[in-house]
């Protein structure tokens, strides 16, 4: 695994905006009616997983940074919660629902095998290099 520059090049990073961009187009096009507090909410772990990821890579540590993915990965999970009482409201489609969801599933893998990664590897991170 080649070593990340920015977070922009993390590819759960990547995946979790695009999802979060699918997301806000659902509650900008009316889905969620006036639920505003499952739009709050559905809102907030779609753009948590991203948001966490960016987070824990400025942090400059594996060990922070395995942290804030793992609330990354959990808001993959709550986000999947979030989809269950849209659809069960009658806010999404069947279609939208599956989508969404998977690409959740889909990201929170991404996340663990980053994490795996990190966990193995012998790097600590940027704030851990010695000074030159």
């Amino acid at each position: 695994m080649a070593t990340f520059k920015s977070f922009e090049e993390i590819t759960s990073w990547q995946e979790a905006r695009l999802l979060n961009e699918k997301v806000g187009k659902l509650i900008d096009e009316g889905k969620f009616k006036t639920n505003y507090r499952l739009i709050n909410q559905i809102e907030g772990s779609a753009g948590s997983i991203m948001d966490n990821i960016a987070e824990g890579f400025e942090r400059g540590g594996n060990k922070e940074f395995i942290q804030f993915l793992f609330i990354a990965k959990g808001s993959c999970g709550e986000l999947r919660s979030q989809l269950y009482r849209a659809i069960d409201r009658n806010y999404i489609t069947q279609k939208e629902f599956e989508e969404l969801s998977e690409q959740a599933k889909k990201i929170s893998s991404i996340i663990q095998k980053l994490i795996n990664y990190l966990n193995q590897s012998e790097m600590k991170g940027i704030k851990y290099k010695p000074k030159e």
